[in-house]
């Protein structure tokens, strides 16, 4: 039995992913899909981890505080160990996936047409796994910055799987199945 927590991206809502879930086809995982904390200034019943139009991401420490101990108390809820949980994001969900998950002893990490917000400081390994998926024709958030974000967890000795698909900023099909593949290894 695993965990996998999918995080939504900047303006949606847990809602958003919802459709991927019986596509991974995870039987045996109990799956959560969280609402992000702030209400979108913009987009009714859309929520963001942190404001993106800020210089400064106002809500971002706030967010990570609050994702971090969610996470840690799922155990107790679910019975699942973190070293059992998959946390993946899309865009502002996958920052924050990397951001938060970096620090903690999870199973796996996954970013879908994620990015960093900043640079991570003191991650010490062991990392977990990671898995980027990136779009080659993703006008949001540019391929090289994938390409930054794979190389410099590559060179903190991550264990890392690196995937480009033709799509934009979104997720295919094709990414559904590179994610379930991920999941199914690593857990």
């Amino acid at each position: 039995m695993g965990l996998v927590v999918v995080l939504h991206g900047w303006g949606a809502n847990a809602k958003d992913l919802q459709p991927i879930v019986p596509e991974l086809a995870l039987s045996n995982y109990h799956v959560l899909l969280p609402n992000a904390p702030f209400a979108h200034p913009q987009v009714a019943g859309g929520y963001m981890w942190y404001d993106l139009e800020r210089e400064d991401y106002q809500g971002l420490a706030q967010s990570q505080r609050l994702l971090t101990d969610w996470l840690k108390s799922l155990e107790s809820l679910t019975g699942i160990p973190l070293a059992s949980t998959i946390m993946m994001g899309f865009s502002q969900g996958g920052a924050m996936a990397l951001d938060v998950g970096l620090h903690l002893p999870l199973a796996g990490l996954v970013s879908m047409s994620g990015y960093w917000h900043r640079t991570p400081q003191e991650i010490e390994p062991p990392l977990p796994p990671v898995l980027i998926v990136h779009g080659r024709q993703d006008n949001v958030v540019p391929l090289r910055v994938a390409h930054r974000l794979r190389d410099y967890l590559l060179a903190l000795g991550a264990p890392m799987q690196y995937k480009e698909v033709d799509m934009g900023h979104e997720i295919a099909p094709e990414v559904v199945e590179i994610v379930r593949d991920f999941i199914l290894v690593n857990t």
